[in-house]
Formats: C-alpha cells, structure tokens, sequence
C-alpha cells in the first residue's frame, strides 16, 4: 500500500497549500482536426487488491471529488461513510507524524445509533470564510474547508482547525423532511455566487429539486426555482457541477421508494441554470444519457476534445462527449475504437490537485453494485486516423 511518508506532510498540505510547481506543464492546445484520440485509462486506487496500483480497503463506492487548488485529492466513500485523501499519483495521505489514512467521518443524522455509517456523495471546497462549524471541543466557530451531503438527508462540514480532525460536523438534517419515510436524499452539491452571496446547492433525489443554501446553512429561496416543465414526472436532479459560473443539473429517473436511478438507454437529461436558479437552456436530452451524475468542461490539453462538455454516465459506466452547445460529438474512446466503459462511473474531475496534471481527467466509481471503489485518471495518448469503418462504428445500444 502507497502511502506519503510522514516527514513529506504538513497541515498545509490537507489544506491544500502544496507548491504549484508540483503541477506538470499543460499540453498542447488541440489535436489534429483529422485525428482520434485514444484515450488511456489508469487505475490509481481500489479497494479490491490488484485491481489498481494502490490499494486502500476504505475506498468503497468512490463517489465525489473535491480538493483546495495543489492540494490532495478528497474522495467520498459511500460505502465506508468516510472521505479519504489522494495525491494525484494515487498516494494515500496520512495524518500528520503517522502512518494512519487520512480519512474523515462523516455523520449520520441527529439521534443515529452507535456504529451508523453515513453515505455521503457530494462534496466541495470551500473558497469562503463562510460556512463555519462550530468545534465542538472549544465552542469555537471555524470556517469550512470542505462540505459534504449525503444520501442520508444530511449536510456536514470539516475544518481544518477542529480539535478532532477525524470527524466532519453535521450542519443541515433534513433526514426526516417532510417525513422519516420521505426525507431529504442528497446526490450532489455543487459550491456557486449570486449578487445575494455564496451558496451551496444540493440535488434532493427523492424530492426532485435543487435546494440552495447561505453560508450560515440556511435554506434559502431564490429568484428561480431551478425547475424545468419539459422534464418528465419521475425524473429528478441527479448531479450538479459548476461550469463556469452556470449550474449543470444532471436528470435520472427515479425508482419507486425514489432513493437510487432506474438505468437505461436514454434516461437521462442535463440542464443549465445560472446561480439564481433560472434555467438557461436544455444541454442534452435522452440519447446516449443513462442516469448521467459526473459533468465537467475538458482541458485545452486533453487531445481531440479539448474544450468539449463530458458527461458520465452512471447507468452504462460510458462518457459523453458534447461541444459547448450541447450536440453530441461522440464518447471517450480507448484502444481499437472501443468506447472507454467504467463500471459504477461517478465523477469527472480534471487535474490541479497535489501531483496532477491539469490534462488529467480524474474520475471515480462504485463497481460491482456499488460495493467497491475505483479512482484514477484518463488521459489523452496517441492520436490514430486509420480506424476502419467496422471501428467507427461501436455498439452503444
């Protein structure tokens, strides 16, 4: 097992704080027009020994990503309840002067049991001095570093400068709103600015909407209400990302008890809302979507789609290429023109994490039924132009 050694770590790097020189030069600009990308998966860690150069057991169900600009690499584990920390070559971080993973509680709701184990999905960093915690050790309230939300109804933080730095502390519950049998089930979050502050917005599954929060963790309504009438009853708000400045708000259809997606060819939208939750457009029906979750814009660096939209698609592991007017391209391609296919795939991340490169595009999944965790990276390899037809043509049904 990998692990950054003891003398190599500092507060500062939890924090993100790490020398921008770690960060390897941006490719070049654009492939040729003419030329396809092969696109090379790397796995960097997993749970399932073997299955990836490191191996971390408390990477299960990887879901969300987030790290301080230069800084390691948070990763939700949904099924651990924990978020635990990564450089960019997948080395696990450990607290400081130990050799123990860096790994963070996450709480379950007000009045769990003993041993309850939260699930968490979203999480962000924080740019603010908002969004404060109070130590519960001190009475001290400390401002956030990062946030997380939960498929338990719940919304939490953590703060560097906590006493005890094992445990997030819980902000929002809305587990039991509007009832125990219906309550808040969090998928995404995503972290944006309107004139009236700054926001944390998180996607509740079960009730089908985008919930907006102040830095003080208050429910707050906005001018929009992040509603769009041409999206089909029993589809909801799935995952949500900040694409400069404008919200993605990915759809999936709902299952019955509405708590997980129901798969298939074609379910799925995305939308685009501005920060006060005006929609602005519909980026992408149906079509090759199926329960997409991760959403990001490419690096000028990342071969023959640089630039472009990517959204993964949760329901067939498979990446969705689009321009920024949202017409599909195609999907993210490896070895022999086969579409590149993560089983479980959550988020899209690029590079700017501690030992990242900005062309990097991170990604985690949940394989095997979401019991297991996977976190690595696709990069751009070498260009190829002389696929034949029979290549061109892969099977996406």
């Amino acid at each position: 097992m990998k692990r950054l050694s003891r003398t190599a770590f500092s507060p500062y790097l939890a924090l993100g704080v790490f020398a921008a020189a770690l960060l390897p030069a941006a490719g070049p600009a654009h492939a040729d027009d003419d030329a396809r990308t092969v696109y090379v998966q790397t796995n960097l860690v997993s749970n399932v020994p073997g299955q990836a150069q490191t191996t971390d057991p408390n990477l299960q169900n990887a879901w969300g990503v987030a790290f301080f600009p230069g800084g390691p690499f948070w990763v939700n584990d949904n099924n651990a309840g924990l978020s635990t920390l990564y450089l960019g070559d997948g080395t696990i971080v450990d607290f400081p002067g130990t050799k123990t993973p860096f790994a963070v509680v996450i709480p379950g709701p007000n009045g769990s049991p003993a041993g309850f184990q939260a699930a968490p999905t979203g999480i962000v960093w924080n740019p603010t001095t908002g969004f404060a915690v109070t130590d519960p050790a001190t009475g001290v309230k400390l401002p956030s570093n990062f946030i997380f939300d939960t498929e338990d109804g719940t919304i939490s933080a953590w703060a560097f400068a906590l006493t005890d730095k094992t445990h997030a502390i819980l902000t929002v519950d809305n587990s039991a709103v509007p009832n125990a049998a219906d309550g808040a089930v969090y998928k995404g979050l995503a972290f944006g600015t309107n004139t009236k502050g700054n926001f944390i917005f998180a996607t509740n599954f079960r009730a089908g909407t985008v919930e907006a929060y102040d830095q003080n963790f208050h429910l707050t309504k906005l001018d929009g209400a992040f509603t769009d009438p041409h999206i089909p009853a029993g589809f909801a708000p799935f995952g949500i990302r900040n694409i400069d400045g404008d919200l993605f708000v990915t759809y999936a259809k709902q299952d019955g008890p509405k708590h997980d997606d129901v798969a298939g060819a074609g379910n799925g939208f995305v939308d685009v809302f501005d920060t006060d939750g005006h929609l602005l457009r519909r980026f992408a029906t149906r079509g090759s979507l199926n329960s997409p979750w991760g959403v990001t814009r490419s690096s000028y660096g990342f071969g023959q789609f640089s630039g472009d939209v990517l959204v993964g698609n949760f329901g067939d592991g498979r990446i969705n290429v689009f321009d920024s007017q949202g017409h599909f391209l195609d999907q993210l391609e490896g070895v022999k023109g086969k579409a590149i296919t993560i089983d479980g795939l959550w988020t899209l991340n690029f590079g700017g994490g501690a030992l990242s490169s900005p062309d990097a595009l991170y990604f985690t999944a949940g394989p095997n039924h979401e019991t297991d965790g996977l976190f690595g990276t696709i990069t751009p390899g070498a260009a190829s132009d002389d696929r034949d037809a029979d290549q061109q043509k892969h099977d996406r049904d």
